[in-house]
This record gives C-alpha cells, structure tokens and sequence, in this order.
C-alpha cells in the first residue's frame, strides 16, 4: 500500500466510534465535542420547558429529529447529534442516553422516567483499558 492509500484509508477517531470500532476517546476532536453538548445540556437542563431558551437548546441538541420533541430536564448525552428522532418523541425526567453510537428513536415514542441507553463499550482486557485506552461503540 502507498503512502497515499495509507492515508486516505486513516480513519478518524470519530469515524471508528460511529462504525463500532476501537477508539480514543481522549481525541481532541472528540472531546471538544463532548464539551460543547455540555454546554448545551446546561441551557437544556437549566430552562423550563416550552421557553424559548429550552426550544432552542433541544433543537441544537437533538439536530437529527423529525419533527416534535419534548425533553423534561435534567437529561443528559454524550454528543446529542448522534441521536436520531423521530416525530412526537417525549422524554421523561432523568433520560441518559450514552450516543457514541447512532441511536435510532421512531415515532411516538414516551420514554418513563430515568431511561438510560448506553451505546458505550469498553475493553474486557487490562491492555484494552489501561494501555491502549481504548473504547467502542455499540449500535
């Protein structure tokens, strides 16, 4: 393989997370990421609801949605963009959904209090977590 092909075969931290495979999740990419979710849930989880302060945190949160949304605060994520939506979806106090991988949610779906998807993984072996730091995304 070339040089060339090496390189334009490299994936991105990001693009191993959203295809299941072994990643750093300590890229900066990645982290930046994560902390600008953070900054939204904190406009999320501060507002009340039906405000527009809270209407325009759901929407930069949750991009990929197709039509109403209702998220009761607090609700918490990992990056927001990889939850997927679809119309008349409502979340109850407490939702933690851990998106390093695509969630899909369909139509008219209510989810209770305290629902928690987790998309994250970790390594079984101590070379995996301690000296590769490595995680994975489940889908």
């Amino acid at each position: 393989m070339t040089l060339m092909a090496l390189i334009m075969t490299t994936k991105t931290e990001r693009e191993k997370m959203l295809a299941g495979e072994a990643y750093k999740a300590w890229d900066e990419e990645l982290v930046k990421a994560r902390l600008n979710c953070r900054k939204t849930l904190k406009l999320l989880n501060d507002s009340i609801p039906n405000t527009d302060q809270w209407k325009q945190a759901q929407e930069a949160l949750i991009p990929n949605r197709s039509g109403n949304l209702y998220i009761e605060p607090p609700f918490r994520c990992d990056y927001g963009e990889n939850i997927h939506v679809g119309n008349n979806f409502y979340a109850n106090f407490n939702c933690v959904i851990l998106d390093v991988n695509v969630v899909e949610i369909g139509d008219n779906v209510l989810f209770a209090p305290n629902v928690q998807i987790y998309t994250a993984g970790h390594p079984l072996d101590v070379k995996g977590r301690v000296e590769e730091e490595v995680e994975f995304g489940l889908r």
